[in-house]
């Protein structure tokens, strides 16, 4: 069996990291749960890593740019309306299979707000510059429109509250996120 090389086994950190905050949060989950989970000692996470704070970092990057990805593959090539159902459909199934990922997001925000209640604003400043650039890879397929984009983001955070509840996809309260009408658009 080949060694893993030290990108390599980075990114099995990053991948392991996303895993464990998205269960324990930045202060529930501790180095050693994440040495342990990619199968190396904490010396070694921090030879790759310089701390917990540049693990959660790496690892909220990472939920920002899988996310980005996400959608720019799903809005390339098609009109403005086009791609924001498909991109909108694609978010649905990720966070709905994929609950890991929307609670790294969840993760996120919460870190984002206790550190700066603490003064650090290092958390706010990376969170937020990821977030715009997933703004703009939104903002651009959906035709440059602000309130178009804000009320894709807007919706996408209706399903971020109900997924992280637990209502499950087939529930009645997703009945009105399922249909063909665009965000904003009157509901009869």
């Amino acid at each position: 069996m080949a060694r893993m090389s030290a990108e390599e086994r980075r990114e099995s950190v990053i991948r392991a990291a996303m895993t464990e905050f998205a269960r324990g949060g930045y202060y529930g989950t501790s180095t050693e749960a994440i040495a342990k989970r990619v199968g190396v000692s904490q010396p070694y996470l921090f030879r790759l890593f310089p701390g917990k704070k540049a693990i959660f970092l790496a690892a909220a990057e990472r939920c920002v740019e899988d996310t980005i990805r996400m959608f720019e593959e799903a809005g390339e090539g098609v009109a403005a309306e086009e791609a924001m159902h498909a991109m909108g459909a694609v978010y649905r199934k990720v966070v709905s299979e994929e609950p890991e990922r929307l609670m790294m997001q969840m993760q996120m925000y919460l870190a984002v707000a206790a550190a700066e209640q603490e003064g650090d604003r290092e958390f706010g400043e990376a969170v937020r510059a990821g977030w715009m650039r997933l703004w703009d890879t939104i903002h651009i397929p959906l035709g440059a429109d602000v309130n178009e984009t804000t009320s894709f983001m807007a919706y996408g955070m209706l399903i971020n509250c109900l997924v992280a509840m637990g209502f499950p996809p087939d529930h009645r309260v997703w009945a009105g996120l399922d249909t063909e009408e665009q965000p904003g658009e009157e509901r009869p």
